[in-house]
């Protein structure tokens, strides 16, 4: 029988032409187990997925009890589930006054599609504009607001009427008009490598979309759920959107997203046509209950409070590795940029030999990413930087 990394090859679809390629055979808290026993440090949370840790007790615990009582029961919006009803009402107590209706999806892509679709909806315009290297997920819509033409070309058509403006340029504001339907951007960005906007930006394009009557798009699907040390991004800048989105961490390590918005703006979507947005797994009762054990999990340990401090912590190591040009970090979103694209690759290939997996960015191809699990220790740091510092030392 062929080895199960030619079988991986062979027929599970690829996204690039070198994987990383670990064989996994278990995981818990902030590490990964070969079947071998190698244990690698998982740096980058599934992509800033598992916030709370591989294999919480609580959340296994959460989706074992669902999974007991029932798991899918009708396509979404049809019946009255609880972890639905409780964890959007839950969510709704983090999000701006009055966003608090949820539209559960399967994933951040389709909470972007969601929420373009609502602009235009609510708005009855068709511009949408988004910002240069943004990431807002691989469907036919999120990627036409995609702030990188590289991983567009290939799939145009895409829709039409969308508008990009530099990130962090004030002056550019000036684009958005009374055409506009929405305004999508990332509080801090994500695949640009932890991109943090001056808040008078963000401020400024606030003040555009309510003159010219466009709805403002937070991306939280990277920062949310605890990430920065806010359950939201947006309360760092003081910057109230009219829809949010969400995914990643939103499940607990399993697939889920949403975007929220007023009632009265979500309730454009049940008329003129009804069904004007529909999933068939979206809200998933499971994934909810999962969602749900992961946020209390948060809250109740205090995980949000210790960011900061282990944010620091992070950073004072980063900074005495060699060849290290910058460091940018909102909370446990940290990019180490070294300047240098051949540099950064070498650093990240010696520390997944080291046993550390780690990454860079698509749109930010001289920086490293660090964004662990929030339960990652002092100690664990402390021995995680070590690592590193052994992978960039050559």
């Amino acid at each position: 029988m062929k080895k199960l990394a030619d079988l991986f090859l062979r027929y599970v679809g690829q996204t690039s032409p070198v994987p990383m390629g670990i064989p996994v055979e278990r995981a818990e808290g902030i590490y990964l187990y070969t079947p071998e026993g190698k244990r690698y440090v998982d740096l980058i949370s599934g992509v800033s997925v598992s916030n709370v840790g591989h294999a919480n007790p609580q959340v296994v615990e959460a989706v074992c009890a669902q999974a007991r009582d029932y798991m899918h029961l009708m396509v979404y919006g049809e019946m009255i589930q609880t972890p639905q009803v409780e964890y959007a009402r839950r969510i709704g107590r983090f999000l701006p006054e009055g966003v608090d209706c949820v539209y559960f999806v399967n994933s951040g892509s389709e909470a972007v599609e969601g929420a373009l679709k609502l602009a235009k909806r609510y708005t009855g315009r068709t511009e949408l504009v988004s910002f240069e290297n943004a990431y807002h997920g691989s469907t036919q819509g999120a990627l036409s607001v995609m702030g990188s033409e590289y991983y567009k070309t290939a799939f145009r058509p895409l829709l039409p009427d969308v508008r990009r403006l530099p990130f962090n340029d004030t002056a550019a504001l000036e684009r958005i008009t009374d055409r506009t339907a929405g305004v999508i951007i990332e509080p801090i960005q994500g695949e640009g490598g932890f991109r943090i906007p001056d808040p008078d930006f963000l401020k400024a394009l606030r003040r555009r979309c309510s003159d010219t009557g466009a709805l403002l798009i937070f991306d939280e699907i990277q920062s949310g759920f605890g990430r920065t040390g806010k359950m939201f991004a947006w309360e760092y800048f003081g910057v109230a959107p009219d829809i949010v989105c969400m995914a990643k961490a939103m499940g607990g390590g399993m697939p889920l997203g949403g975007f929220a918005a007023q009632y009265e703006v979500m309730n454009t979507l049940t008329f003129n046509p009804v069904l004007g947005h529909i999933t068939t797994f979206g809200g998933h009762p499971v994934c909810c209950a999962a969602g749900l054990a992961a946020m209390d999990y948060i809250l109740k340990q205090g995980l949000m409070e210790r960011v900061p401090a282990k944010s620091e912590q992070f950073v004072k190591r980063l900074e005495r590795l060699p060849r290290v040009k910058e460091i940018r970090a909102a909370g446990l979103m940290i990019a180490a940029d070294f300047g240098d694209t051949a540099v950064r690759d070498r650093v990240v290939a010696r520390a997944v030999e080291r046993g550390v997996v780690t990454e860079g960015f698509l749109f930010c191809d001289t920086a490293m990413r660090i964004a662990p699990p929030l339960i990652i220790t002092e100690q664990q740091i402390e021995e995680t930087c070590d690592l590193l510092a052994e992978a960039a030392d050559f």
